[in-house]
């Protein structure tokens, strides 16, 4: 165990090692998988916890946001205790977390009980992303193709968002939601044992020394990391605003349980996609010309939500979700870029802490505003709010080419 954990000290902090960069992704890509599926499966829920404990769009919006307000707030502090314990112990540990809170979630008989369920479940959700993606950038820059390995590890993000609400979706027409929310649980613990014998140990620890990462690191763009976090936060606010409401949109349009789960697996369908389309058309256009395209094209389809009768919506959701989330792994691939020297792991940290502490207000902040005005308005404001997403992209690029 000695000789294990002195390791990757002596290790180099990348490795062009095919087998070792191959089984890394897959880890990252399982890791990305399962907390994506376990996070976003909370939209199928919403509804039913609605209805059964008979709460407000605004406590909708705080069920929401503390599952995704406490993974944002605890993102850099995962970070530092990859840095003492490893980066395996750390993403292993808090996958088997993210389990165990469901596992509890599933026993609530109040709002209070299941609220601090989910706010567990973020805690263990919080070591997903700064090490996962961490590891995928340090186990490919040697070799190349950083930013189609972290689109891929992106797209498997949305496998997960795919899968696990499209299959809960349908398993809740036949038990009830407690059961659903045990097997969900079941389902972390033995992601996590998966993990723990996926993740290789050259990889356990960032990169300590400042002379081995110097050369791969990016610009240190301060001003251009600012436009990014910014415009990502934006990105994530609308993103998480709007799938909160989009079940309730649903419903209002006549959909039941069952068509809820099959209209987010069609729309995390299209954002899989996207996330690896828009992940490469980055690469070859440019990260502002992408952005543009696939924030506009959001805006609009979020419009076109409100105003469609429920065949249209559901025959939109993959062109929704392809442009809803194609944006964000462009931002991730442009991370690595202006990172300063050997802060990688906390530029990541910063971004997504950013991003999902976006995500995490927002449905609180918009489900008062659809208590007060509607669904639709909240909605349609979303639309609008995001078109500021169009001038900082132009304040990144500039960023990148300082």
């Amino acid at each position: 165990m000695n000789k294990l954990n002195a390791a990757p000290a002596s290790l180099p902090p990348h490795t062009s090692d095919t087998p070792i960069r191959r089984r890394s992704l897959i880890a990252a890509c399982s890791a990305h998988a399962i907390h994506d599926g376990l996070t976003d499966v909370i939209y199928v829920l919403l509804p039913i916890w609605q209805a059964q404990f008979s709460i407000s769009y605004a406590l909708v919006g705080l069920l929401r946001g503390s599952y995704s307000g406490v993974m944002a707030g605890l993102q850099l502090l995962a970070s530092r205790f990859a840095t003492r314990w490893g980066r395996k112990r750390v993403l292993v540990g808090g996958t088997a977390l993210a389990g165990i809170a469901y596992l509890i979630a599933g026993q609530a008989g109040g709002v209070a009980m299941l609220l601090a369920a989910l706010m567990i479940g973020g805690l263990g959700a919080s070591t997903q992303h700064p090490l996962a993606s961490s590891i995928v950038t340090d186990t490919h820059e040697a070799g190349g193709g950083v930013k189609e390995a972290l689109s891929q590890y992106n797209f498997a993000g949305d496998i997960g968002k795919t899968l696990i609400p499209g299959l809960i979706g349908l398993l809740l027409v036949a038990v009830n939601w407690q059961t659903g929310a045990t097997l969900l649980g079941l389902i972390g613990l033995a992601f996590a044992g998966l993990l723990w014998w996926l993740i290789p140990a050259h990889v356990d620890r960032p990169p300590v020394h400042a002379k081995s990462v110097k050369a791969s690191t990016g610009t240190g763009s301060a001003s251009g990391m600012r436009a990014l976090l910014m415009t990502g936060t934006i990105d994530s606010a609308v993103r998480m605003g709007f799938l909160t409401f989009l079940p309730f949109l649903l419903k209002s349009k006549g959909a039941g349980t069952a068509s809820i789960g099959v209209a987010l697996s069609l729309l995390f369908v299209g954002g899989a996609f996207g996330k690896l389309f828009c992940g490469y058309l980055g690469a070859r256009i440019g990260m502002m010309k992408t952005v543009w395209i696939t924030e506009s094209a959001t805006s609009l389809c979020i419009l076109l939500a409100v105003w469609l009768p429920l065949f249209g919506l559901m025959a939109m959701m993959p062109l929704l979700g392809l442009a809803l989330n194609g944006t964000s792994s462009v931002l991730y691939g442009v991370v690595p870029d202006l990172a300063a020297p050997g802060k990688r792991d906390h530029a990541f940290a910063l971004f997504y802490t950013g991003t999902i502490g976006g995500g995490a207000l927002s449905p609180i902040l918009f489900g008062r505003l659809g208590d007060m005005a509607g669904v639709s308005t909240a909605v349609m404001m979303l639309a609008a709010i995001l078109l500021l997403t169009l001038p900082l992209s132009w304040k990144v690029r500039q960023g990148l080419a300082s």
